[in-house]
């Protein structure tokens, strides 16, 4: 048995204890948990600064991309949405035990659908090292097991934040499985991970596209996530134009690594004269590239021109697609033929084009008039999220407690045995459900 099985077939067996750890405990140790990180922050920005150092070489280097760089930095506000996420997550209502759903059957059965929690999770991610605190809030909160595996360049952070974080649970008397969070390091931990259906129960890869499909593709382990953030904003020819450029900037701007920057403009041929020389002062004023359909450069001569593989882009950078379309229709079908299906966003004060936006763009999170920065576990008031999903099954877009658990049902009987309803029985029995 290699080393990664062994940390598995334990951690399926701390989930047992792990599933029925009362809220009240969970919470104590969430706190304590925010507290030491608060405690050690200088410990953490300083591994952190080690981090960075070697990052800045491979930058240079060419061999490290400028997005991932940003993911990998540590900052005050970071940190600070670090521990705050903790705190929040301990705050939320325990998502474990909940009756979801009841019934009580003709025949005195009484059955429950009842929320718990979904075991083991392995999550795989790359360069940030917030996503550790993240994900181990929230299992902790879901009472599941997690298995984490982050990126080498955040090996001295997520090394820092492991330790403290299992030193606070070794401290408290281990109100909860000391292998309640579990930290693995090597690319073939990775591989034998993928192969232990028998013990994880899901798998989470956070990063591009390139390591979500190969997990995709060498496991047979459910996986939730998404390859892709190429997120979209569709400017309505009855769009408030300040608004439009006001929403447009935040969305590329404000975060331009995350996958839930706009990628994609699409812009009403009816609007387009009067709106994107103003988009492209702002954007300039940004240092912002913008790369245009013919129409665009029509308007805007001085852009790159955009080809086919730029609608199916997610450049994580400053940079920005642009093209003209001639109706809300057109907008939708382009955004579901290049889509990633993660978030998508319409521009207008017409709420019927808003709605029909709405119902038919096939994406995890579509919004009026706001900003696609939006799409996060801690801003939808989640505490915070293991990752977004684009699945179309259990859980999608930001996914937070309620996403790390599934259900069971639980039958209350007093002696009812299948026999009983059969044959006469069973029609009389459904004839009486029916009714």
């Amino acid at each position: 048995m290699n080393n990664m099985e062994q940390i598995a077939k334990e951690a399926k067996r701390a989930s047992v204890r792990m599933s029925a750890i009362p809220s009240e405990i969970k919470n104590q140790v969430l706190n304590k948990i925010a507290d030491a990180i608060n405690t050690n922050k200088d410990y953490i920005i300083s591994q952190n600064s080690e981090d960075l150092k070697n990052a800045k070489i491979l930058l240079e280097k060419g061999e490290l991309s400028q997005a991932i760089f940003d993911r990998l930095k540590l900052s005050d506000s970071k940190f600070n949405d670090m521990i705050s996420g903790v705190k929040d997550v301990a705050k939320l209502p325990d998502p474990v035990g909940q009756t979801l759903w009841s019934n009580r059957l003709d025949n005195g059965l009484d059955l429950y659908k009842v929320s718990c929690p979904i075991g083991v999770i392995g999550v795989i991610f790359e360069a940030r090292p917030d996503v550790i605190v993240q994900i181990s809030s929230l299992t902790i909160k879901s009472g599941n097991i997690a298995i984490l595996k982050g990126g080498k360049e955040a090996f001295a952070t997520n090394t820092a934040l492991i330790k403290i974080i299992k030193e606070t649970i070794q401290n408290t008397g281990e109100l909860i499985p000391i292998n309640a969070i579990n930290f693995v390091e090597t690319r073939e931990d990775v591989n034998n991970m993928l192969s232990l259906d028998k013990y994880i129960d899901l798998i989470i890869p956070r990063g591009g596209n390139k390591l979500v499909q190969f997990i995709k593709a060498n496991t047979k382990i459910p996986v939730l996530g998404h390859a892709d953030g190429i997120c979209h904003i569709y400017i309505d020819d009855e769009a408030d134009i300040a608004l439009g450029i006001k929403v447009c900037v935040d969305s590329k701007i404000q975060y331009p690594a995350a996958c839930n920057a706009v990628e994609t403009l699409l812009v009403s041929d009816k609007i387009a004269d009067a709106f994107l020389p103003k988009l492209y002062d702002e954007m300039t004023k940004e240092n912002v590239k913008l790369k245009g359909c013919e129409k665009t450069l029509n308007i805007l001569p001085n852009i790159e021109k955009a080809y086919e593989e730029d609608w199916q882009t997610e450049y994580g950078d400053k940079v920005l697609s642009i093209k003209i379309v001639s109706s809300a229709q057109e907008a939708v079908n382009h955004i579901n033929t290049y889509g990633s299906g993660h978030t998508d966003c319409i521009i207008t004060q017409n709420k019927d084009k808003a709605e029909y936006f709405m119902d038919n763009v096939d994406s995890a999170g579509v919004y009026q008039n706001a900003s696609t920065r939006f799409a996060d576990g801690f801003r939808y008031g989640l505490g915070a999220e293991v990752g977004i999903s684009t699945n179309k099954t259990h859980a999608r877009g930001p996914v937070g407690l309620e996403g790390l658990t599934i259900y069971k049902y639980k039958l209350y009987g007093s002696g009812q045995i299948v026999a009983e309803y059969t044959g006469a029985n069973a029609k009389k029995f459904l004839h009486e459900r029916i009714k």
